[in-house]
């Protein structure tokens, strides 16, 4: 016979160890803090729930509602609605929707109550009214790289991107985009 090997084989038997009640609850306590934490960064980092104020998203949104934004950081898209810190009122954001972005040339025929964008005419179901009333801009505009023009949905209750005081959006205020209404029906927008 050539070099053949002869393996042995061994096997450990532990004796079955039993847990105590006390061990069971620590574990317990141990598994619930580990969640916790991690949803607690879930909602710091990556989601956050707002409450809106006012009625110039009306119908979409209502006095009242709360709303699940990701605050990721992220690109705004026309149509979003999106969350925005006001640099020149930090105790208050607004909740509005993204008409257009960088590079976008936005023109609104106020007699009609149409919104062009890029010279076409956006069919907007949810708006509440046709959009007759105009601020201080000047029509058409076009909009800067790196920042948004958004408007309420109930566009002649509206303050937004229209007037001079909200004016074009930078992309660094947006805190967030909206992503589910919680009250009173939980519907994603």
């Amino acid at each position: 016979m050539k070099n053949e090997r002869k393996t042995e084989v061994y096997y450990s038997v532990f004796p079955k160890q039993t847990r105590g009640p006390v061990s069971a609850v620590y574990e317990i306590f141990d598994s619930l803090k580990t969640s916790v934490v991690i949803i607690f960064l879930i909602f710091m980092l990556a989601v956050r729930v707002v409450g809106v104020e006012g009625d110039s998203m009306v119908p979409t949104l209502n006095d009242g509602d709360r709303l699940i934004i990701a605050s990721a950081p992220r690109t705004s898209e026309r149509g979003d609605i999106i969350i925005i810190a006001q640099p020149w009122e930090r105790d208050n954001s607004l909740v509005k929707r993204v008409i257009g972005v960088g590079g976008d040339t936005i023109d609104i025929d106020f007699e009609n109550g149409y919104v062009y964008v890029n010279g076409e005419k956006q069919t907007e179901e949810y708006v509440k009214e046709l959009t007759h009333i105009n601020y201080d801009m000047q029509f058409p505009l076009t909009v800067p790289e790196g920042c948004v023009f958004v408007m309420g949905d109930n566009r002649n209750e509206s303050l937004d991107s229209r007037s001079s005081r909200i004016g074009f959006i930078d992309e660094n205020y947006v805190l967030g985009k909206a992503l589910f209404r919680l009250h009173p029906d939980a519907k994603k927008l």
